[in-house]
């Protein structure tokens, strides 16, 4: 990037201009090893789109209920080849990474049966699901559905204590890749790895990964390495920023059913369901993923190291192998927070000229302050910033679908935080 024109432009200070050089030049390796990771993963899904032989014809959109939609079947056929799995449920009728992770839970579980998280309490939203926080209807706990976890040991998986919590009721064991709302470490593929080894030398009870922010991040996915069903979102990372909506389930066949067939009706299952003229859009999306997350990846690592640099402590640290996409930043302060926030979404293409408030979400129980001037509502493969309105005040950046959008947004949040005492 040519900083001093940079500088110029949007007006950052001496200090900041040298402060980003320096870190740039610092971050050669590591932007070149993102963009060789990006392109490795992005072959990937070009020869499983040719595996498919994808073909124009699969674009032609469905009406009703979709029976023998064309396009949807190509779609579920490449994202099952991608992720290693024998099927696959890419579905535009999922509003999120939640829905996706409630239909698994649901689809998987029975009243007496045992969920057993091992990375300790999931994120806000999923707690209201499981019925552990909030008085939500509907939930797990009110379908009869056990709960217990296992909480990280320093961060990792504590696997003595994943060994002896496993018991006869346990059906489904959830592992979270990425943080949450948590200052803790994403995982690695070969962290999952051990966790699932662990597992298996105890039960062989559903495996099961919430694979949100994580996907593309490392050559392999968490199927690769005895995951048994995995789930996420396709305003993150697998859609590229092209798909408007939806949510993804891959994994064994037979659970992919049961899910499938609590998401649209029992017998139906994966039958029904069209893709409502968006199977062009959300293949040309996952198509061009892997290099949107390099992106991302790069602009996340400058983050890390631009606020190392400044004095704040950061999750995962520049030099930290990454488990997903996103960047907790402890700020130490509610108006440093919304600061930050608020410059970023100036920072943004869409919306830049609203100012993000913290307000109640549904879901969470704080307040919670959200920039994202994104073409997509929610979008956070797109540059996004949040974080709950409490200590220590730590903000969650993630997504860019260029690198130097995050390098921009970035030095502006961080004069944005310096002024504040």
């Amino acid at each position: 990037m040519n900083w001093q024109r940079i500088a110029a432009s949007w007006g950052l200070s001496s200090k900041t201009l040298q402060l980003a050089q320096t870190v740039e030049e610092e971050l050669t390796g590591p932007f070149a090893a993102y963009y060789e990771l990006g392109q490795e993963n992005h072959l990937k899904v070009l020869k499983a789109c040719q595996k498919f032989q994808l073909g124009a014809y699969h674009f032609a959109s469905s009406t009703g209920y979709g029976y023998s939609d064309l396009g949807r079947d190509a779609l579920e056929e490449i994202f099952a080849n991608y992720f290693g799995t024998e099927a696959a449920l890419v579905r535009p009728q999922i509003a999120s990474g939640t829905q996706a992770i409630t239909a698994a839970l649901f689809g998987l579980l029975r009243p007496g049966d045992e969920l057993l998280s091992i990375t300790g309490p999931p994120y806000d939203t999923l707690r209201t699901v499981i019925g552990t926080e909030g008085n939500a209807v509907g939930t797990l706990r009110e379908w009869g559905i056990k709960y217990q976890e296992v909480p990280l040991k320093d961060g990792r998986p504590d696997f003595a204590a994943i060994k002896s919590a496993v018991g006869p009721q346990t059906k489904v064991i959830a592992i979270q890749r990425s943080r949450g709302y948590s200052w803790r470490p994403a995982l690695t593929i070969s962290q999952i790895e051990e966790m699932v080894c662990a597992v298996r030398s105890v039960s062989d009870a559903v495996i099961f990964c919430d694979n949100c922010y994580g996907e593309f991040v490392e050559p392999i996915e968490p199927t690769h390495v005895g995951v048994d069903i995995m789930a996420g979102s396709l305003i993150k990372n697998p859609g590229g920023a092209l798909a408007p909506y939806g949510g993804y389930l891959v994994g064994k066949e037979e659970l992919i059913e049961q899910v499938a067939a609590h998401l649209t009706a029992p017998g139906l299952g994966r039958a029904v369901g069209g893709s409502h003229d968006l199977a062009r859009i959300t293949l040309q999306g996952f198509f061009q993923a892997p290099l949107v997350v390099a992106e991302a990846l790069a602009g996340a690592t400058f983050a890390s190291r631009l606020f190392e640099l400044s004095g704040y402590p950061v999750q995962p640290r520049s030099t930290e192998r990454r488990g997903d996409i996103v960047t907790a930043i402890r700020l130490g302060h509610p108006k440093k927070l919304e600061a930050f926030c608020q410059t970023v979404q100036k920072a943004g293409p869409v919306d830049s000229n609203i100012l993000p408030v913290p307000a109640p979400m549904a879901g969470y129980n704080h307040q919670v302050i959200m920039a994202g001037g994104t073409f997509i509502e929610g979008s956070s493969i797109e540059l996004s910033a949040d974080g709950p309105l409490y200590p220590p005040y730590i903000v969650y950046l993630q997504g860019g679908i260029c690198r130097s959008h995050v390098q921009i947004a970035s030095c502006l949040a961080l004069e944005a935080v310096e002024e504040i005492s």
